[in-house]
This record gives structure tokens, C-alpha cells and sequence, in this order.
């Protein structure tokens, strides 16, 4: 595997550049947690509405972050209409319990299998191969809109998958351990491989992401619970094929070398924690931090106050009920309104304390 990671002297200053830039902001976020705990579940919930719908539209999905969001909140398991619906609860179940639960996840086949089940389980037409290793050839295809597809690489054959995936937990685990790479090179080095083997009938893709946010997470990068990574991919997904295919066209050779990756991995995470930068200052300051829209609605408010949900509804038609309905939440909950009454004798004043 080392083999693979073998950098020209630009390249590696690149590399520490960038990971120098993570750790610090590692060390800083882990003291910024403990003392603004009051923004945390904003910036947890936006991040993980953007993480469920970028990952879900690189595999071909077109859910918007408002429809994803609508469906997480509505969500009831009996009523997806869609594939595109079973593939976004199947990422947010999974991303659920790894922010809660990573700790006790560790990179194990089992565990992955489970994963992997979870991510796939209210799609009846996986259900066949739900947590278990592929038994037919795939390929790594990328998916544009308007269906288009192009093969980006051929995988591992079905009957080397479980010696394959073995090699790699086992090399994981043990570079962890030793603590002589880097704990993002490992993850860097785990997302490719796992993508190259491609050991599942389908999800691979989303997987792969899920897996990254898991072994980041374990390794103390816990700012990932507020950061996206799958937005800054989708953004940049054709560098993110280019990156693998460049890895990809010396499979299996002495001549196979990673380092677009490593870079591209490094910079899609060094892109995620700027932006978390951005939303981190903006939030502590409300006025700053409001859209567009939320500032539409609080003058709504200001001019008409008091007013009822259905008047917000019935004057900015440009958006949805379930929109409005968050953002007089959110509102609220930052005390820059105050809610009166109850069901549907509910009005909204401004907050004058």
C-alpha cells in the first residue's frame, strides 16, 4: 500500500501544507466546542441536511437540500415515494448514527456490513444484496444530469473482494495503531482503496463517504460533525473522477500512485472547514447570519406584527409552508422573535428584550 504513496518534492510540500492548515484547526474547533455549545445544533442540522443531499445527488439523485430537508422531517418509513427518497433516508439513518454513535464503530467487516445494510435498508430492490459482498462484476460510473453516464473504471472482481477488503481493514487498523502515517493519509488512502474495490452491489459511493466521516470522527477530527465534505465533492465531482481515474489507470501496478487523490481529499476537507469558518462566524451574529428569505419574513413581521403562520404563507408565496414554518423556528429559537399562543391561535411578535 505504501507503495502507492510515493510524492514528488512539490507534491509533499503540498501535503503538509494542507494538513498542517486541518490540524490547527483541529486543536482550535476542540475548544470552540466546549465554549459556544449554542450553535452547535445549527451547524450540526445544516451540515447533515447538505451532507444527505450532496452525497445522494453525486450517485444521481436530484433531491434539493429543501426537499431533503422536508423529507427528514416528515419522514415516515412506510411512505417513500421514490428511489431517490430511500436513498436519502438510508444516508441520514446511517450519518445519524455515526455522529452519535462513532466511538463504538470501529473498522471492522462486520460493522461495515451493517453499514452497508443500514444505507440500503428500505430499497426493495437491494434488497438481495443488502450487507453483503458483491457477487456480480460493477463498475465506478459517473452519473450527470440528464441520466447521462460514463465508465470511469473497471473494480475488483467479485472472488478477490473479501481477501481484498481484509488487506485493507487489516492495514488500516494497524497504521492507526502505530501511529506513523498520518491519521488523514490513513483515511485518504481508505476512502480510494474502498472505492477501488468497490466490494458492494451498489452504495459504494455513498458508503465510501460515510466511512470517511466515521474514520475521521474516530481519529478526533470531531469539527466533521458540523462540516460537509459531500457538499465540497459534489461541487468539484469532476476533479473528484479525475482524481480517482488518475490512481486508477495503473491499478495493480508498480506505477500506481495516488497522489491527486491525497491532494484532492486534503483540499475537499480544507474546503469544508473554511466554509464552516464562514457559517461558524456568521451564526454568532444573527443579523449577519440571516438569508435573504429570513429577512424577508422577520420584515413581514416587523411591519404586520403580530401575525399568524398562515398570514407568513399567504404573503411570501414564493416559498413553501415547510420553509417558513423552519425559519420562524429558527427565529425563535434565537430569540429575535417571541411565539404567543398555542396551535392555531399561535402569532409572532418581535422579541423587543
Amino acid at each position: 500500500m505504501e507503495s502507492k504513496l510515493v510524492f514528488d518534492f512539490k507534491t509533499n510540500q503540498q501535503i503538509i501544507k494542507k494538513i498542517a492548515f486541518i490540524d490547527s484547526f483541529k486543536g482550535k474547533w476542540t475548544g470552540l466546542e466546549v465554549k459556544e455549545s449554542i450553535y452547535l445544533k445549527e451547524l450540526k442540522q445544516i451540515a447533515t441536511i447538505e451532507s444527505v443531499g450532496s452525497s445522494t445527488r453525486i450517485e444521481g439523485a436530484t433531491l434539493s437540500d429543501e426537499e431533503v430537508g422536508q423529507l427528514i422531517e416528515s419522514v415516515n418509513i412506510t411512505s417513500f415515494k421514490t428511489r431517490d427518497e430511500q436513498e436519502v433516508f438510508g444516508y441520514y439513518n446511517v450519518l445519524n448514527l455515526i455522529l452519535d454513535a462513532y466511538a463504538s464503530i470501529e473498522i471492522r467487516e462486520n460493522h461495515i456490513h451493517h453499514l452497508h445494510k443500514s444505507l440500503l435498508q428500505v430499497s426493495s430492490k437491494d434488497e438481495s444484496h443488502r450487507g453483503a459482498y458483491k457477487k456480480l462484476s460493477n463498475k465506478v460510473v459517473a452519473n450527470y444530469p440528464g441520466g447521462a453516464q460514463k465508465v470511469i473504471f473497471n473494480t475488483t472482481a467479485p472472488f478477490l473482494v473479501e481477501g481484498e477488503m481484509k488487506n485493507l481493514i487489516s492495514w488500516t487498523n494497524e497504521n492507526i495503531d502505530k501511529e506513523e502515517l498520518h491519521p488523514l493519509i490513513i483515511t485518504a488512502v481508505f476512502a480510494y482503496e474502498f472505492l477501488s474495490i468497490h466490494p458492494y452491489q451498489d452504495g459504494n459511493g455513498r458508503l465510501s463517504r460515510l466511512l470517511t466521516t466515521l474514520l475521521l470522527l474516530r481519529q478526533g477530527y470531531d469539527f466533521m460533525k458540523y462540516a460537509s465534505m459531500e457538499i465540497e465533492i459534489e461541487k468539484r465531482k469532476k476533479v473528484y473522477y479525475k482524481a480517482l481515474m488518475n490512481g486508477q489507470k495503473d491499478r495493480g501496478t508498480e506505477a500506481e500512485v495516488i497522489n491527486d487523490w491525497i491532494l484532492f481529499f486534503l483540499e475537499t476537507l480544507e474546503a469544508a472547514i473554511r466554509k464552516l469558518e464562514d457559517r461558524y462566524a456568521a451564526i454568532k451574529n444573527k443579523k449577519s447570519y440571516l438569508n435573504d428569505r429570513q429577512k424577508e419574513l422577520l420584515q413581514f413581521i416587523r411591519d404586520h406584527e403580530p401575525v399568524k403562520m398562515s398570514d407568513a404563507t399567504s404573503f411570501l408565496r414564493d416559498y413553501t409552508a415547510y420553509t417558513l414554518k423552519k425559519d420562524m423556528r429558527y427565529l425563535t429559537e434565537e430569540g429575535i422573535i417571541k411565539k404567543l399562543g398555542k396551535a392555531r391561535a399561535t402569532i409572532y411578535i418581535i422579541d423587543e428584550k
